[in-house]
């Protein structure tokens, strides 16, 4: 154990000057339409076109986390000082595990489409 009762596996360096870095938090979404291949959503900031993003999807009582890709993203909505956007996401390489999930969801609501 080091005199200072650092218990850390590996050392940390001190920066001197300046190091950029980015923080990934997830931010609410509405999911206006989706698809095997992507999904439409709606959010109250802009996502940048071709931006990579991972994306938590709760679909009826299972949730998945996909990679996705901007495809487009324009103004859908002014309401008073609020802008939202719509967004359509281009799902990348997703599990098989996703794809199940997103085909079953997807199943579900057009069989429920069907019952009415």
């Amino acid at each position: 154990m080091s005199p200072t009762g650092d218990k850390r596996d590996t050392e940390r360096i001190q920066i001197l000057g300046e190091l950029l870095g980015e923080v990934m938090v997830f931010q609410p979404m509405a999911i206006k339409e989706i698809s095997h291949g992507g999904a439409q959503v709606e959010t109250n900031f802009p996502l940048h076109l071709d931006s990579l993003h991972e994306f938590r999807l709760t679909l009826g009582d299972r949730s998945v986390v996909v990679k996705g890709r901007v495809a487009h993203c324009s103004i859908s909505d002014v309401e008073q000082e609020l802008v939202f956007y719509r967004s359509g996401i281009e799902f990348i390489e997703p599990s098989e595990r996703v794809n199940g999930v997103i085909g079953e969801f997807i199943a579900a609501i057009n069989d429920g489409r069907r019952a009415q």
